[in-house]
């Protein structure tokens, strides 16, 4: 005769809860597409084609996340983007 054995086990999940925000850059009909980039790349330190696409995308969709990470750390970037006279927050 044989012994089925069941063995439940215990398994603990540990999540990483951040305090993320997010920069959401804002569609406005000011603003060129060569600006918004330009400033995406000095003040996020977006590559060329990063931010292209989170042009392309307020544009067509109304606004993007153009930036994560912590507020202290985006609080001065958003600042730059509205003194660059674009629409921008932190959420």
């Amino acid at each position: 005769m044989s012994t089925i054995e069941k063995v439940q086990e215990d398994v603990l999940v540990e999540e990483q809860v951040g305090i993320n925000n997010e920069i959401v850059l804002y569609n406005d009909d000011v603003n060129t597409f060569d600006h918004v980039i330009d400033t995406l790349i000095r003040v996020c330190q977006h590559t060329a084609e990063q931010a292209e696409q989170c042009a392309i995308l307020v544009h067509y969709k109304g606004k993007c996340t153009v930036k994560t990470g912590h507020y202290d750390e985006l609080k001065p970037q958003c600042t730059q983007l509205l003194e660059a006279g674009l629409s921008a927050e932190i959420i």
